[in-house]
């Protein structure tokens, strides 16, 4: 390869051909740097700035150094009178930046070259990508169009084409059932569904499919899930004495907004705003209760307005992360040391929940209510009437902690000590995002709600597509799904990105819409055959040229379970229930006063419920679920991790409900008047969605008869298994040792890989 030079444009000749580099861009090349390395001293904290120098800033940072006359951090198109430049190069521990007691990394060659190449470009700075507005630009030129089924398609393949990758073919139809299955409503099909689906020769069969499931009330429950998270959602109060709280008809709200199809900007008004919207009734009140699952103390001896201002602290940041995608916590204390918030630009933005009626501590756990003040009251007509999708037997009136507003003045507090008000300020959003225009938008929630889902808004709608694909893909476009700031990563493909936002905006924020494109796309429909050149060019499948291995959320792999095996109870909505747990859990982080001092295991047809209706105690969150990486929902969480540990396998293999769903599958294919062969292939298509290969097969047949021969010799044993769980089984069994057997063997395939897994 022959580089040519020619001005400040690089060239190269290369394959008979010559091609011009692409300049390099300060948002993806630049920025990044400067953020890791300098930004912390001469970035937009004005408090931690040294030598008087900003180089966030283009005219400080081209503007003659304070400290060293006559001399330039940075001259445009001349690196070698650029200070920046002598400072990154240097090998003198005085000089050189970032200076090593910061214990920053210096800078490699290449980066050093980086900086030189940008300079010579003429060093142009550009504004944050994810704080300038999306715009949809036209669909990129590819080689292999017949691949792409829709727009989607063009995007993905265009970065494949670049990295010399080729997408996979269409996976296999069972994989697809299943996928689909998992993504839209979280459950497994039935034998029956399963065996409709897999002979719908239609050609639009996948469509057919993907419109019935949509449809589905258990749409809803799935939705909700990556919601509840980010509203960090738990059916108790939190810190020592974590009693019982009943938020859970706002969770029945959510699934309901889902399943109606509510518009993604009217579901965000009614919870930003929905007691100042006009008209607002119970229902739009409710939704408020999403700015209420934050922790709330009952100790006593607590200061009131310290706590007061600490849940406040906590909408503010919730609003930040799961609304606009930035780390607005950051700036608390002091200005932000990346991103363009100062400490004001903070406490304007808290201004908007500070003005609530809420109060920071009502009394300790001996006085406790299930709901703190401002509260809703939901009576039996509300149920009957407006609130018809609230479901609960009790004839009592609900209680839930909702928004309510007072006029309250908001100070910046120093160094963010509730004690400690300086300057007064007044409710604003975040000017360095969008100007927020006091005579369009009132300056409270509905302002905020207002400006907030103003198409734009550059961030709102780009973090809400980033949340869903993430939640089907396993990562967003942004990894960092929480912070779309300076130190977040940059998109891997932002055109897509862009295109997707105003695209969702553009069919009126409509977000089974959006499910639907995405999951109609060849991008989703790929198998997950990894080959040498994946590992090679792509291991993290960060250009899609196959399906990604996505292990189930923690919730959803109960709800395989037990649907699989026939026992799940499909009640939507509904209080929270206490399923099995081992003894001493619970206990051992209790106060030991309060209605949660002990744990109270439900029975019956609780048992069985989803798993996003475990009830969550704040201090000691579900244990197996955990074990899976679900949120402990003490705070906002963007995006859960994803790890994997010998306990989660220990769990799968003794786990009451794994090993009760496993006996209850087993006694029913006990009864079926099918061969042994038949039955143990019916297990493993209702449990793994598809056939086993001959070679499962016969491994399968093996382990079954081993096991029999064993239960066969020890009949008191196969006795003693057969009697795990509460569930009754209405069928009766006369070969104990053949159920046993069969039990065994759907315990073994509830703990493959592949039972829990989407590819």
């Amino acid at each position: 390869m022959l580089l040519i030079v020619v001005g400040i444009s690089i060239y190269y000749f290369t394959n008979g051909q010559v091609k011009k580099e692409k300049p390099i861009s300060y948002n993806k090349d630049i920025r990044p740097l400067l953020s890791d390395r300098c930004f912390s001293c001469h970035g937009p904290d004005v408090n931690k700035m040294k030598a008087g120098l900003r180089l966030d800033k283009p005219e400080v940072a081209f503007a003659e150094l304070v400290k060293n006359k006559g001399h330039y951090a940075i001259v445009p198109w001349n690196p070698e009178k650029s200070e920046l430049i002598k400072r990154i190069e240097s090998n003198d521990p005085h000089v050189v930046m970032p200076q090593p007691e910061s214990h920053l990394a210096k800078l490699t060659l290449a980066e050093v070259e980086i900086f030189k190449r940008w300079i010579k470009e003429g060093a142009k700075y550009e504004k944050h990508w994810s704080f300038v507005a999306p715009i949809k630009t036209a669909l990129p030129k590819i080689e292999n169009e017949d691949w792409a089924k829709n727009e989607i398609d063009y995007f993905i393949a265009e970065k494949m084409e670049e990295k010399g990758l080729t997408p996979n073919k269409i996976a296999e139809k069972e994989t697809l059932i299943k996928r689909a299955y998992i993504d839209l409503n979280g459950l497994p099909p039935t034998y029956a569904e399963l065996q409709n689906w897999k002979n719908n020769n239609a050609p639009n069969w996948y469509s057919q499919l993907m419109e019935q499931l949509i449809k589905r009330p258990a749409y809803g429950e799935k939705m909700s899930i990556l919601w509840l998270d980010l509203a960090r959602y738990s059916d108790s109060y939190g810190y020592q004495d974590d009693n019982i709280r009943t938020q859970w008809p706002w969770r029945d709200w959510v699934i309901n907004a889902f399943n109606k199809n509510l518009h993604y900007d009217e579901f965000l008004t009614q919870q930003i705003a929905g007691d100042l919207i006009p008209n607002s009734n119970k229902e739009t009140i409710l939704a408020t209760a999403f700015w209420r699952n934050h922790k709330y103390t009952e100790e006593g001896g607590v200061i009131e307005e310290e706590y007061r201002v600490t849940n406040n602290i906590d909408k503010t940041r919730t609003y930040g992360k799961a609304i606009l995608g930035v780390t607005i916590e950051c700036a608390q204390c002091h200005d932000h040391k990346y991103d363009p918030f100062s400490a004001k630009d903070y406490y304007q933005l808290y201004g908007f929940f500070n003005r609530s009626k809420e109060k920071g501590y009502e009394g300790d756990v001996s006085v406790s209510t299930p709901a703190k003040t401002p509260k809703l009251f939901i009576t039996v007509a509300d149920r009957q009437n407006i609130l018809k999708y609230i479901n609960t037997k009790d004839t009592n009136k609900l209680e839930v902690s909702v928004m309510g507003d007072t006029n309250r003045p908001t100070y910046l507090l120093s160094r963010g000590r509730y004690d400690a008000p300086t300057t007064l300020v007044q409710p604003t959003a975040l000017e360095s995002i969008m100007p927020f225009d006091s005579t369009k938008y009132e300056r409270n929630r509905l302002g905020l709600a207002k400006w907030t889902i103003n198409k734009k808004n550059p961030l709102t709608a780009r973090v809400f597509v980033n949340f869903i694909w993430q939640d089907i893909f396993g990562k967003g476009l942004v990894k960092t799904s929480g912070d779309f700031g300076l130190q977040g990563e940059l998109p891997t493909h932002p055109e897509l990105l862009d295109w997707l936002a105003v695209d969702f905006m553009s069919h009126n924020w409509d977000i089974k819409y959006l499910v639907t494109k995405i999951m109609s796309s060849a991008t989703y429909m790929q198998s997950g055959i990894i080959s040498k050149q994946h590992l090679e060019k792509d291991p993290e499948n960060n250009y899609y040229a196959r399906s990604s291995r996505i292990r189930l959320k923690a919730e959803l792999i109960r709800d395989w379970i037990l649907s699989t095996s026939g026992i799940l109870n499909p009640t939507i909505g509904g209080p929270s229930v206490k399923p099995y747990q081992p003894k001493g859990v619970w206990e051992s982080t209790t106060s030991g006063r309060g209605q949660l001092a002990a744990y109270k295991q439900d029975h019956g047809e609780a048992l069985y419920r989803r798993g996003m209706y475990t009830f969550i105690k704040l201090t000691a969150p579900p244990p197996s679920m955990m074990l899976f990486d679900a949120s402990n929902r003490d705070q906002c969480e963007a995006k859960r991790s994803a790890t994997n540990t010998p306990l989660q396998a220990l769990n799968m293999l003794n786990d009451p409900t794994v090993l009760e769903a496993s006996r209850v599958l087993a006694q029913k294919l006990s009864a079926e008047k099918i061969s042994v062969d038949e039955k143990i292939n019916k297990a493993f298509e209702l449990i793994l969605i598809r056939k086993p290969k001959s070679s499962e097969a016969s491994k399968l047949i093996s382990y079954y008869e081993n096991q029999e021969a064993f239960f066969k010799a020890n009949k008191v044993l196969a006795l003693k298994t057969l009697s795990t769980g509460e569930y009754k089984n209405a069928v009766n069994n006369n070969n104990q040792q053949e159920t046993a057997a069969l039990m065994k063997l759907c315990l073994l395939l509830y703990n493959l890989e592949e039972t829990i897994t989407k590819s």
